[in-house]
């Protein structure tokens, strides 16, 4: 049949233009409440005193819900390394300590939004306040190395002597490198309605994995996940915020069981920058050593990172340094600054984005100090195998992503002196930057169903983010099952269908689609060994995800960018974009085009734009809104272009395809500082590149 390949357009695409497709909120449920929460306005300390005598004379008021109220949560819970980031931030009006401003601290529930909110505001809440620290420092004493950072990999991991054998390079490199705090911020917000039953909670949730949730839910409340129903029928974006449950989904589960009614909760802009997780600011050293010809001998990267009270989690900011490149010595290494701030968490690409920044910033830097070009010093010090543990790769083509778009993009007639280039008040400038994500498959349920009138069910636990999930799992099982894609209805987006991946680190469509692959190849030879219309076969896929040999499994791709700076203003516009990709199988080169594209838009937002800064006097973020955190509208995409180069690759899933969710971002901001380097002949190491800070640098150089 063909269908794995072909550009088929999104199955939901016309459900979600003309209004069809029901979000979280949009569902109907009889005798539905609203609850609107009241947040800490300290940073730290604990609330002394709950007033709500005005609350509860106010029209629609049903319940204040406060931790003296709340039903009692089960703590601790195991839920494995993946999830246990976010478990802290869980326990929702569970005492009255506050350790982070905008915390929940009540809850008000009344017929009517607009209720809930004013009862909400009418709330009087003491506070004994505690002194508070919600500053990020450079080299902070306090900072500690993690037992483990977000890919389940060390804090701390050495290959050799690095320190020696800086001592002895010809060329040394030492720079510094910041990113920002920074929000995803989807398009749909965190929602939820939660409805208890006979003892049995449904909620109708905005999140990134159906059956993650209800997990985590039953842990919670003490439970069996077949007592917890998660429908995530459609969602509006998750981007990382929504990949673990949140606050949001546990005020309402408890406000609807105080109440023993539906209850409707829905988080505007500034909670979401209270409560959606973020990506944490970081500090990034970084030394190369290197021979005058560019041989790379020694790499240390040391990240510094903020993390909450509550929560231990750190991204893998440091981790692609050790392997990207053939050294064969190298440190790297990851730390933690405990602040009083709110938990930080996954974030598109985490880890791999603002680490990949500094990694590939200090590449360009190393060239222009060896006068090599940028491509060449990569290309020459590529790895045969991953230089991190000496497992066989397996399939890298970096090289090739890096040639192909060298060859697209018009790399050989660039001049590499910076600075030279002017049109008017225009500088322009080019550059260049690997990227790379690991591919991770993780084990899945699924199971297909012959209907009586020919067609066919699968269902799967998967959640559809906006990626095309439901498109390209239809495509899968069509091939499967032998059958024209109209012949296959695909089922997704609840708990109760089966346990799944949820939807991220790139790993769903790898993860779902060996589950999905295997149902419809089992209900094919169930029929043709003679079983009637009306069998359901089901399928799980740990024995084979456990048996996949040991080797290193990532995606990668070469960015490049044209900028424009101009000299009075210091405005950077992106003129040009070319991304090219090595993502094994492409299973819908529509969907996959769309999400790399999407991808590299938001690295343009990460590298010109997306910040994200805490008041350290009030410890919230200043940019709480869409009107304050910006990000890249239309008129700042202009040409930005996809190759996918073919790969095949034996070391995958039956399927044979990568993760692309997040290798379009990774990079691209590297890409473009590189480029604003060649424009203006300054470094700009500090993300995102603010136009006062050109302009001040321009300016600096022209008064010389």
């Amino acid at each position: 049949m063909n269908a794995v390949g072909a550009p088929y357009e999104r199955q939901d695409a016309r459900a979600k233009v003309t209004g069809a497709a029901t979000y979280a909120y949009e569902h109907h449920v009889d005798g539905v409440l609203y609850a609107w929460p009241v947040t800490s306005t300290v940073i730290k300390g604990r609330v002394a005193d709950l007033d709500t005598r005005v609350t509860t004379s106010i029209p629609g008021v049903v319940a204040v819900l406060h931790a003296g109220n709340a039903a009692r949560l089960k703590f601790p819970i195991d839920l494995g390394p993946v999830q246990q980031a976010a478990v802290p931030e869980l326990y929702v009006l569970q005492s009255d300590t506050i350790v982070y401003r905008g915390q929940i601290v009540a809850a008000v529930v009344a017929t009517s939004l607009e209720a809930a909110r004013e009862g909400a505001e009418s709330v009087v809440v003491q506070y004994d306040e505690q002194p508070h620290d919600v500053e990020f420092r450079a080299r902070d004493p306090r900072a500690y190395v993690p037992a483990m950072v977000g890919d389940l990999g060390p804090g701390n991991v050495v290959r050799g002597d690095a320190d020696s054998a800086l001592k002895t390079a010809e060329v040394v490199l030492d720079v510094a490198y910041t990113t920002p705090a920074q929000h995803p911020h989807p398009m749909e917000p965190h929602a939820t309605i939660a409805t208890w039953e006979e003892g049995r909670l449904t909620l109708y949730s905005s999140e990134q994995g159906a059956s993650n949730t209800s997990q985590a839910f039953a842990a919670l409340f003490g439970m069996t996940p077949d007592d917890v129903e998660v429908v995530c029928d459609h969602v509006g974006g998750g981007f990382g915020a929504k990949a673990s449950p949140r606050p949001p989904a546990v005020l309402a589960a408890l406000a609807a069981k105080l109440v023993d009614r539906p209850v409707k909760v829905a988080w505007n802009r500034p909670l979401m920058s209270m409560h959606a997780t973020y990506r944490s600011p970081t500090i990034q050293r970084l030394r190369l050593g290197a021979d005058r010809d560019g041989t790379l001998h020694a790499i240390v990267h040391e990240a510094q990172h903020m993390t909450s009270a509550l929560s231990d989690y750190v991204d893998q900011t440091a981790s692609s340094a050790r392997m990207m490149y053939a050294a064969e010595h190298a440190r790297t290494t990851a730390t933690a600054v405990r602040l009083d701030v709110a938990s930080p968490g996954w974030m598109r690409g985490p880890g791999e984005t603002p680490g990949m920044f500094a990694l590939e910033c200090a590449l360009d830097e190393l060239a222009y100090q060896l006068n090599v070009d940028p491509i060449r010093l990569r290309v020459q010090n590529e790895p045969t195998v991953d230089p991190s543990d000496g497992k066989p790769f397996s399939s890298r083509n970096l090289v090739a992503c890096l040639t192909t778009g060298a060859d697209r993009f018009g790399w050989a007639s660039r001049d590499m002196r910076p600075g030279i280039r002017r049109d008017g008040q225009w500088l322009t400038g080019t550059g260049v930057a690997a990227s790379r994500y690991p591919v991770f498959t993780v084990p899945s349920r699924a199971s297909a169903t012959a209907e009586t009138d020919g067609t066919f069910t699968v269902a799967i636990g998967a959640v559809d983010i906006g990626t095309g999930s439901r498109t390209v799992l239809s495509q899968i099982a069509a091939d499967a099952l032998e059958v024209p894609l109209e012949r296959v209805r695909l089922d997704l987006g609840r708990a109760s269908y089966s346990a799944a991946a949820f939807a991220g680190a790139s790993l769903g469509t790898a993860s779902w689609g060996w589950a999905v692959d295997k149902a419809g190849r089992a209900l094919k030879q169930r029929l043709q060994a003679g079983a009637r219309p009306g069998v359901t076969v089901e399928v799980d896929t740990t024995e084979e995800v456990s048996a996949m040999r040991d080797v290193s499994r990532n995606a990668y791709g070469a960015q490049f960018a044209e900028v424009r700076v101009h000299t009075v203003t210091g405005q950077i516009q992106v003129q040009r974009m070319l991304g090219v990709f090595a993502a094994g199988r492409i299973i819908n080169p529509r969907t996959a085009r769309s999400q790399l594209r999407g991808g590299m838009i938001m690295g343009v937002g990460g590298a010109l734009m997306e910040a994200a800064d805490i008041d350290t006097t009030y410890g919230d973020f200043v940019q709480s809104d869409l009107a304050g955190y910006h990000f890249p509208a239309h008129a700042d995409v202009r040409d930005i272009d996809v190759v996918m180069l073919p790969e095949a690759d034996d070391e995958l899933s039956p399927l044979g395809g990568k993760g692309i969710g997040e290798i379009g971002i990774v990079g691209a901001a590297a890409a473009i500082a590189n480029a604003v380097h060649h424009a203006t002949g300054k470094r700009f190491r500090d993300l995102p590149l603010r136009l006062e800070d050109v302009r001040a640098s321009l300016k600096a150089t022209s008064h010389r």
